[in-house]
């Protein structure tokens, strides 16, 4: 089993920036990659950004150019860097792992994280 601890959500005007940290501990051995989802009232889940251990990275285009991931590969942290905030980025961030980076675009993780808020106010 893995398990995925969230931190950094919480409330920002619009344009600013907001820093998302996800620490894996447990059986990490399975994981390549890691990455975020986010899901807005009424909506369906969806991809933010997915990383792999190798430093391959993956944004869907709504945060092209305002977000940036990364991982700490000996911390096992995965780090989403969130520039430029938009009231529609408002969601509940959920912190993702899988063994590909794949699985993790897919929103097929292996594993979740519990969830954390990010409310962006015009």
């Amino acid at each position: 089993q893995v398990q995925l601890v969230e931190s950094g959500g919480g409330l920002v005007q619009a344009g600013g920036s907001l820093r998302l940290s996800c620490a894996a501990s447990g059986s990490i051995f399975s994981i390549n990659a890691m990455g975020w989802h986010r899901q807005a009232p009424g909506k369906q889940r969806e991809l933010v950004a997915a990383i792999s251990r190798e430093g391959g990275t993956h944004f869907a285009d709504s945060v092209k150019g305002r977000f940036t991931i990364s991982i700490d590969n000996a911390k096992n942290t995965v780090t989403l860097q969130m520039n430029s905030l938009k009231p529609e980025d408002t969601a509940v961030y959920y912190c993702a792992a899988a063994p590909s980076v794949l699985m993790v675009r897919r929103g097929i993780p292996s594993y979740w994280g519990q969830g954390t808020q990010v409310t962006v106010s015009s």
